[in-house]
């Protein structure tokens, strides 16, 4: 791509929006990857009850070896950009051209999309209950409130659960008749992308290319999926080798794991369900 070098030009430069992270709220960072690229977490299953007998040498049933089961969480996303500002490039766009705002650019509208993007498809994936309903402007709410049941007869905490949606999902819900609770979506805002609650759930609305493909809606809780940004080294060099102005390089390491003893507390709508 060629650079227009400024002749007449004003100083003020045509940013982009940026958004900022809209998954941070939606998972946690309770493991320490320090010094590891993989964590193991042990989940402890539980025994059936039976009856009690008031004969024989085993009353209480016949006692078998608790097991455990080991789930590994190995980092699999090591990426990376770099870029050149030739020092003229500098000089002569009036300095719009700099090499921090263009580095701070690369993390709004490159870095962090990526991994909010990234996050929603881990949970996706990793959901244990799927609704596979087309949302319209006549169910959404329908859809929400069976997302939320999935949840809850799995006996899911109802405390702490956030959803995020399409902003065609949420425009499906202000539409719905059925939704009688309009005055849920004026809450206060706490969270970054939030636009009210929906039944005590806080609603987070990001853009559809976030979610995966026939994905409208996810409800969850912070606890259940670990996202560790392990690495994150982001830097500027002043005349590099060969190069008179900066070399702009960033690396960045990151995963996201739903637990397997927490799914069942994610809910998604999804009308072609993933398949692994």
């Amino acid at each position: 791509m060629a650079i227009d070098y400024a002749k007449k030009y004003s100083d003020l430069v045509d940013e982009a929006f940026r958004l900022g992270s809209l998954t941070n709220s939606l998972v946690n960072q309770n493991y320490d990857w320090v010094g590891v690229e993989a964590v193991k977490v042990y989940s402890i299953p539980t025994v059936d009850l039976v009856d009690y007998t008031l004969t024989g040498s085993s009353r209480y049933g016949s006692p078998s070896e608790l097991q455990n089961v080991v789930q590994t969480m190995t980092l699999s996303q090591d990426r990376s950009f770099t870029f050149t500002i030739d020092r003229k490039s500098v000089d002569d766009t009036m300095g719009v051209m700099a090499a921090a705002a263009a580095l701070r650019r690369e993390i709004d509208h490159v870095v962090i999309p990526e991994i909010d993007a990234y996050r929603l498809a881990a949970l996706a994936t990793g959901a244990g209950n799927v609704v596979t309903t087309e949302p319209s402007k006549s169910n959404a709410y329908e859809i929400f409130l069976a997302m939320q049941e999935a949840i809850d007869e799995d006996k899911a905490p109802v405390g702490g659960r956030i959803a995020i949606v399409t902003p065609a999902f949420y425009n499906y819900l202000k539409l719905d008749p059925a939704f009688i609770k309009a005055s849920d979506i004026g809450q206060r805002i706490i969270l970054n992308g939030q636009v009210g609650e929906v039944d005590g759930v806080p609603i987070i609305k990001a853009p559809s290319s976030y979610f995966p493909a026939t994905c409208s809606a996810i409800i969850t809780n912070p606890m259940c999926a670990p996202s560790p940004i392990k690495l994150q080294d982001f830097k500027i060099h002043d005349n590099p080798p060969g190069v008179n102005g900066f070399l702009v390089e960033g690396r960045f390491r990151y995963d996201c794991f739903v637990l397997n003893m927490k799914k069942d507390a994610i809910a998604i709508n999804m009308t072609s369900p993933q398949t692994t």
